[in-house]
């Protein structure tokens, strides 16, 4: 029987008392002297928690929003109205999402 080195053992002990279980790999190490272990990694599975974005403003086909990093421009146009119209309704969509952004900006002031 092979023995098994288990990496953060006490976290890993802890979570199995706890009632969850312990996702991993394991794998064969060699060690300096010729042996081989089985040694057992837990895997990091922390929640990854960012704040939602906040909203700038509503369109009339879509938002636009701000996150920590990037401003967000969405829109979603039915393609039933034809290229033209489309075209239209996007340039008119862009330009309220500028003012919206340079009223936002003029407010931080």
């Amino acid at each position: 029987m092979k023995k098994i080195e288990i990496r953060n053992e006490k976290e890993v002990v802890n979570v199995i008392k706890s009632g969850r279980i312990v996702e991993g790999r394991l794998m064969l190490v060699k060690t300096g002297d010729g042996r081989n272990l089985i040694e057992f990694l837990a895997y990091n599975r922390t929640n990854k928690h960012r704040p939602k974005d906040r909203v700038i403003a509503e369109l009339e086909h879509g938002w636009v929003k701000e996150s920590q990093e990037r401003i967000k421009v969405y829109e979603s146009i039915p393609k039933k109205i034809g290229t033209i119209r489309v075209c239209a309704a996007l340039a008119r969509e862009i330009k309220e999402a500028q003012q919206a952004l340079n009223m936002e900006e003029l407010l931080k002031w």
